[in-house]
């Protein structure tokens, strides 16, 4: 049995109906119907059947899409030889040259206040904060004992004194030998001595402050039993306040006595704190390398021992440098740099820098005043790269940011 595979074949009459072929048995064949406009339905068929109108509208979109993409990158291309910066001017403006560093507040003048004698404390006068003058009673111990030895010392000086005057008469007389009055003499000056001994143990009592200042600490209470030599009170002279600096020696040559010196603390922000540099020590540590500037200050207006503080000598100061931001430098290959916008392209310059003054940096040499520098977008440019300037000067204005910093004239020296 023959199995038949249908075909589908797919042709386009071409021939006339009236000019139909014949069979080989010379019969007629059936006329052929009349011919009509191809349909969607006709398309379809045709497309089935390997026509090519499709083919070509696929191509067509491939080539469209391409010369589309085509644009797009040459328009990513034009869009990456421009570099995004951000720049700011070459300006001339006040700069400082300081150095930085951080240190504690002390008083250069400190007492202990100590007991010169035992006994019960009765009674305190001082408490701690009080400002104090030197010789101000601050409490007192029991002075009844103390006074009773002044006062026997005191009898025995005057039984003595009486001794010696009648001695005296005795040996105008000849009545009393010469070593016998040398005795008695001998004797009433060591009265005297025990007397005036006494009399100092019973002052003791009274216990003294020995220096201008404020009460820090307050040891004992009243009623307490004070032992010779024990501590009482601890006064702070606060009128002069001290910081004292390890400065690198390479700074020797800068660190002058009557510097001006400025001074924040961390417990007061905001404020600026003025003094002078005191004195330098003319040895450098061999262990550190560093050598001790003593800084001072005047007490008051809120500052107290122990504070820390973030203190900047001021060494030279420039009211009309050229300077440029600090964020614009390029240090590498142990040279320093900055891209300068010339024609809309980046210029690699190696500069001269002097003072460094928080956010700027002076120029010596390589700039002029105007010129833009690049300050961000700098990681990825490169020397004659095109750049587009995010944010350009109007009219060359200097950043107003960075115009504040320079008035302020506050920063670190490296």
């Amino acid at each position: 049995m023959r199995v038949f595979t249908p075909v589908l074949y797919c042709s386009i009459q071409l021939q006339h109906p009236a000019k139909a072929e014949t069979h080989e048995d010379s019969q007629p064949l059936p006329e052929a119907p009349r011919r009509r406009p191809p349909g969607p339905g006709d398309l379809l068929a045709l497309a089935g059947c390997g026509g090519q109108a499709p083919a070509d509208a696929e191509a067509a979109e491939t080539a469209e899409a391409a010369e589309k993409a085509g644009e797009d990158g040459k328009s990513e291309e034009k869009k990456i030889d421009a570099v995004p910066v951000e720049v700011a001017a070459v300006a001339k403006r006040p700069i400082s040259a300081s150095y930085a560093g951080t240190a504690n507040l002390e008083a250069p003048h400190e007492a202990q206040v100590v007991a010169k004698t035992s006994g019960v404390l009765l009674e305190l006068l001082a408490e701690e904060g009080d400002q104090v003058k030197a010789g101000q009673v601050l409490a007192r111990i029991d002075p009844d004992r103390p006074r009773l030895e002044m006062e026997r010392a005191r009898a025995t000086m005057r039984k003595l004194e009486n001794n010696y005057r009648r001695a005296q008469e005795l040996l105008a007389s000849k009545l009393v030998s010469a070593e016998a009055s040398d005795q008695i003499r001998y004797d009433l000056e060591a009265a005297r001595a025990a007397y005036e001994l006494a009399e100092l143990e019973l002052s003791y009592t009274n216990i003294i402050a020995p220096i201008d200042g404020v009460i820090a600490q307050r040891a004992v209470k009243t009623g307490n039993l004070i032992q010779l030599n024990s501590s009482l009170f601890r006064i702070v002279d606060d009128s002069r306040l001290e910081a004292v600096l390890n400065v690198p020696e390479r700074d020797l040559a800068t660190m002058q006595p009557g510097l001006l010196v400025h001074m924040s603390a961390d417990a007061m922000p905001g404020k600026v704190f003025e003094g002078v540099i005191d004195r330098v020590s003319p040895v450098v540590d061999g262990g550190s390398g560093t050598f001790r500037v003593v800084t001072l200050f005047k007490g008051g207006e809120g500052l107290r021992p122990g504070m820390f503080g973030r203190i900047e000598v001021v060494y030279d100061q420039r009211a009309d440098a050229l300077t440029v931001p600090r964020a614009a430098l390029l240090e590498d290959a142990g040279e320093t740099a900055v891209f300068a916008v010339r024609e809309a392209k980046a210029v690699r310059v190696p500069i001269e820098v002097g003072h460094m003054s928080g956010e700027l940096v002076e120029v010596r040499k390589g700039l002029t005043e105007g010129e833009q520098v690049v300050t961000a977008g700098k990681i990825t440019l490169r020397d004659g790269a095109s750049v587009e300037v995010l944010n350009p000067p109007a009219g060359g204005a200097v950043d107003t940011g960075v115009a504040q910093v320079a008035k302020n004239g506050n920063g670190t020296h490296n």
